[in-house]
């Protein structure tokens, strides 16, 4: 293997304590802490495990935390009860509505309860379509994402000018990362379940970077991959693995080993994208918090 690996584990690791330094200074000056928020509906193991470090990371930046834990046959209007009265609650700043929800529950309708102003996860319509707009910015960017470009420029890897593949088109990685990509200049494609496979393979072999967020473990090969590329594989699919104390493993997206004898820099999973999106989550919840305050 011949590619530097992408240690998001790391750069999640300083940017939550550049966070935590500054939360400090605001303590001293306001009297007050950001205040992150998850809701969580239902047992999912996924879900409570993903909200568990969320809120581990939080208070080790010095963050209040509330959670609110709702059972799986929740009404809607209950749902979005609670959504509201942390919207009424001061001293929180940033609130997820951690998904996805059970089927009976209108997903959009409950997210774009929570109010603009507190849209941690980014995932409201305004913040979405100012993301899109040119020249415009919106008030908070989504997690994963912003956690993308992070790894890219702190690891000193050009964006500007560069060739850049999407591979996924979700409203949560794959459209809002090709939308990031092109705010710092990057020329990007995007690639997706109806792009036909020769297609597919021919343009991400043409990339400087390649995002991989389709969810299909192990789907990009090695030999697709440009030799010098930068490749960070967003995909996280639980897969079954009897060696495991949870009977699952996290697979990527990419081959790893195969794509890191062309690529000169890679991801791992875990250990790459997943640290960093959380690492977003806390640094969108401090700028609440800061727009919070200076407003007052």
């Amino acid at each position: 293997m011949s590619a530097q690996i992408i240690d998001g584990k790391a750069i999640a690791e300083a940017i939550r304590g550049e966070i935590k330094a500054e939360v400090d200074v605001l303590r001293e000056k306001y009297h007050k802490v950001p205040g992150l928020a998850a809701v969580i509906v239902g047992e999912r193991k996924d879900s409570q495990t993903y909200v568990r470090l969320k809120h581990k990371a939080a208070a080790e930046c010095g963050f209040a935390s509330f959670n609110v834990e709702l059972p799986g046959d929740v009404s809607q209007a209950e749902l979005e009860a609670q959504i509201v009265k942390l919207n009424e609650n001061p001293e929180c700043h940033g609130i997820i509505v951690q998904l996805p929800l059970p089927k009976h529950i209108d997903e959009n309708r409950a997210l774009e309860v929570v109010q603009v102003t507190k849209d941690a996860d980014a995932l409201l319509p305004i913040n979405v379509g100012l993301l899109h707009c040119k020249g415009r910015e919106p008030l908070f960017l989504p997690c994963t994402p912003a956690g993308v470009i992070e790894m890219l420029q702190r690891t000193n890897i050009p964006i500007e000018g560069r060739r850049a593949v999407v591979l996924g088109r979700s409203n949560i990685v794959g459209a809002p990362v090709a939308a990031l990509l092109m705010k710092h200049n990057a020329t990007v494609t995007v690639v997706h379940s109806a792009t036909p496979m020769p297609v597919l393979e021919e343009t991400v072999k043409s990339a400087d970077i390649v995002i991989a967020a389709m969810g299909k473990p192990g789907f990009v090969q090695g030999s697709w991959i440009k030799d010098g590329a930068a490749v960070i594989d967003v995909g996280t699919t639980p897969v079954d693995d009897a060696t495991k104390k949870a009977g699952y493993r996290l697979a990527g997206d990419v081959c790893f080993q195969e794509a890191a004898e062309h690529a000169a820099y890679i991801s791992p999973v875990p250990g790459g994208v997943g640290p960093m999106t959380i690492a977003m989550l806390l640094k969108n919840t401090l700028q609440g918090f800061k727009n919070s305050v200076t407003a007052e």
